[in-house]
Formats: C-alpha cells, structure tokens, sequence
C-alpha cells in the first residue's frame, strides 16, 4: 500500500489506530475489541507499565492486527504518538486514528468520520478530522444533527483522542512535540496545521465517549463550579504547556503572554485550594510549571534523580527511534 494524499476512503480502509498507554484499567482490552472491528490495524505504544499490565497487554497482542511496543519509561504522549506513526507508515496505512486509553469509541465512530470528511468542501486542505465526545464525568446530550446544514463545524483545535489524520498531511505538518511530554500536545499541533494553511474540523454527532480528568461539579452559591482533580504530575505540565503555547501562539505584545498565563495559574490555583485533594503538592505543581515555561525548561518534569531519569529517556528514544 502506497502512502499518498488520501482519495475517497470508505468504512476504516487503510487505518492504523494508535493507542497510548500508561498503567491501563483491566476494562482496556474490552475498549480495544470496538476500535478493532473498524481499522485494519492497531499499533499499542505502552510508556513504562508495571508487569502485570505488561503481561495483559501481551495477552491483548496475540491477534495478529495488534502490534505492541514497549517503552521501559515513560517517555510522554508526544513520543509515544510518534513512534506508533512511524509503525504506522511501515504497515502501509494512509489514515491513523489516535486514541487514549481510557476513551470509548462508539461502534460507527470511523465510518462517522470518514462521513463527514467525505462533505466536507475542501479535502485537501483538512489535516484532522476529530470527534464530537460525551465527557463521562458530565451530563451532555446528544447533538441534534438534523437541526443544523452540516454534519461537522470548523475548529482552532480537537482533542487527540479521537482524532483521524492522513499521514500524507501529517508529513507536510510535521511530528507531535516531543519536549512538551504530555498536554498540550493536540493544541501544537493542529496551531501548526493551520500556520501551514490546512483545517481543523470535527463532528457535531457525538461518537466517542472521553474523561478530561476526573471532573467533579462543586455548588457555590447559585453557581457550579467545576474542577478536574488531575494529580500534580498533569498540573505542572498544564501550567508549563499552557504558557508555552501562550508565548509562541498567543500574539502578545512585549510579555504579557507571561501575566495571562500567571493569571490562568491563580485561577488553577484557587480551584485546587477550594475543590481538591492533595492541595499543597499541586499548587506546588502548578508553580513550578509556570516558572518552567517562563523559562522555557522543557521535556519531563525535573526530579531530584533529573540526570538519571534523563539518561534513561535518551536510552529509550533512541532504541525507539527506529520504524
């Protein structure tokens, strides 16, 4: 199979799915069987998991579709992705499908893509074709698709979960940001996308059901309040990532990229104080995430054993560099 600019696809033909995990639930292999039944191929990138989800996603890779890569750390979403590509290309595919591992695709979700990339106007120019998502920790309903002209609406970003994309395009646009490690990743990219001219589009029907952390709603007085409860990990590279992206994209005169980015961390701030656990070690998180993208102090978050850590991600990007 030929890689080339994508023609007309129909019902999955040519797609690579790419999986990301990190510790997956015992529910995985279970979410896999739906995304199976609707590509050609599955390319599962594992970043460090412990022996027992080793062992289950070993179990999972018998079915000859299914090709497992094993990272010995956790070498982030963006390389992760990357790797999973570039089996992808190997394979043949024209498509890939970017997945998490927690998300649940509905059991049309590639044929509702591909519908909507087939009405879309302009092909040639869409980079990524994304999903309308139930987030599970919220009540949504479904949206109303005979109410509106076009089944899809033109987008800034989509989330990466989800997400279809010809690899004829992603060449143009180039690798996900492996620096950024994890969050952010998704914004990047599709900001690329569109500096070099493509489009962003995604589904009004809802397809995919999707956690953005484990959201819980909160009353204040005659108002809810929502917070995500991610661990302190995920609130250093938000704060760091986002004031990354507002220095680089937000168009900001002299630096006040960096007070718009200080008052989106207060605001992060006062949420964990009032709503979340662990109160101290993610305002903790989220300070040194800010300071980082300040100072532009990139890749995964800096630990006590930074230069052993290091040494083992160099180790491991580079016997993963390969196809």
């Amino acid at each position: 199979m030929k890689n080339k600019m994508p023609g007309r696809p129909t019902n999955g033909k040519k797609v690579c799915a790419i999986a990301v995990t990190y510790h997956p639930d015992a529910e995985f292999p279970a979410r896999l069987g739906r995304i199976l039944r609707q590509v050609d191929a599955l390319v599962i990138v594992d970043n460090g998991s412990d022996e027992a989800e080793i062992k289950m996603l070993r179990e999972v890779a018998v079915n000859p579709s299914i090709i497992l890569v094993l990272n010995s750390d956790n070498l982030g979403v963006a390389r992760a992705l990357n790797i999973g590509i570039q089996r992808a290309v190997t394979l043949g595919a024209s498509w890939v499908l970017l997945l998490d591992q927690d998300s649940c695709v509905d059991d049309d979700m590639v044929q509702n893509l591909f519908a909507v990339y087939a009405a879309f106007p302009n092909r040639d120019q869409l980079a990524v074709v994304g999903p309308g998502f139930r987030d599970v920790n919220k009540d949504l309903r479904e949206a109303n698709l005979e109410a509106r002209a076009d089944p899809w609406e033109e987008v800034e970003f989509v989330i990466t979960s989800g997400s279809l994309i010809p690899l004829a395009v992603h060449a143009v646009i180039g690798p996900f940001r492996e620096e950024l490690f994890i969050d952010s990743v998704d914004i990047d990219y599709c900001f690329r996308a569109r500096a070099k001219g493509f489009r962003l589009i995604k589904t009004r029907k809802l397809i995919m059901s999707h956690a953005i952390g484990a959201a819980t709603q909160h009353g204040v007085l005659w108002m809810n309040k929502w917070t995500t409860n991610h661990s302190p990990d995920r609130r250093y590279y938000i704060a760091r990532n986002d004031t990354v992206m507002l220095r680089e994209y937000g168009n900001y005169v002299l630096g006040l990229w960096a007070l718009k980015s200080f008052g989106r961390c207060f605001r992060w701030c006062k949420r964990i104080a009032l709503y979340e656990q662990m109160k101290t070690s993610k305002i903790v998180a989220v300070a040194q995430g800010w300071w980082d993208g300040i100072r532009g102090h990139m890749g995964p978050r800096p630990r006590r054993q930074s230069k052993k850590r290091k040494a083992t991600y160099e180790k491991s990007a580079r016997t993963n560099s390969g196809p």
